[in-house]
């Protein structure tokens, strides 16, 4: 294994939103490099560094994670779903005006509505799983300074991404996030059941360097 292998997969564990990617591939690197001009190898360094993954939960528990407010998390959960229900208003208002082309227009307002937030909410659930897994946050999340991760800090699989949004496909969302008001970590139901968590990072990008890999040294 190269030593730009290594690196690749103590990155790849990570969430894409952690501030410090850029100064931990660094921080590796010169560590990988000072060690090699000491006279070792590149295997025995690596296999002194360890495991890519515990590695990883090293630089992670070093970020400072902080549970993420219930009223930032309802924050960007609206700011998904408002541009998908505009988005499917005209889909919806066109089929329902296909299917009863004579019905007067106010008879038709509750079933545009309905339709128009229930698929918009189907939309939102595709789109937050696919880029929860693919960028550990949404657009929303984005904005409010949030991040899905593992318990453990570490980036998200796509079958936890999956079973996070399982509450919007069966409509039980709002007693999911009733958990988060008594859980420890504001842990929605199935984010307990996933093993996930949603938290901000307390640590700039341009802080001092983490040194996590002293800690296996």
């Amino acid at each position: 294994m190269t030593a730009d292998a290594y690196i690749h997969q103590v990155l790849d564990q990570l969430p894409r939103s952690l501030p410090t990617r850029d100064q931990i591939a660094m921080e590796l690197r010169g560590h990988i490099a000072e060690r090699m001009a000491d006279g070792r190898s590149l295997d025995e360094v690596l296999k002194q560094l360890g495991d890519p993954g515990k590695l990883a939960d090293s630089y992670v528990s070093a970020e400072g994670l902080v549970r993420a407010p219930f009223g930032a998390r309802l924050g960007a959960k609206v700011i998904d779903l408002a541009p998908a229900v505009v988005i499917m208003f005209v889909p919806v208002y066109t089929l329902c005006r296909w299917l009863v082309p004579q019905a007067p227009l106010p008879s038709m307002i509750v079933p545009i509505v309905f339709g128009t937030f229930a698929f918009g909410c189907l939309l939102m659930t595709v789109y937050t799983m696919t880029v929860e897994y693919a960028f550990s946050q949404t657009i929303g999340k984005r904005v409010m300074g949030l991040t899905v991760v593992r318990e453990s800090g570490r980036r998200i699989g796509l079958g936890q991404a999956i079973v996070r949004q399982l509450p919007f496909v069966l409509g039980v969302f709002w007693i999911d996030a009733f958990f988060a008001l008594f859980t420890d970590k504001r842990q929605r139901a199935f984010e307990l059941l996933s093993k996930t968590r949603t938290v901000s990072f307390n640590r700039p990008a341009t802080t001092a360097p983490i040194h996590a890999v002293t800690l296996l040294a």
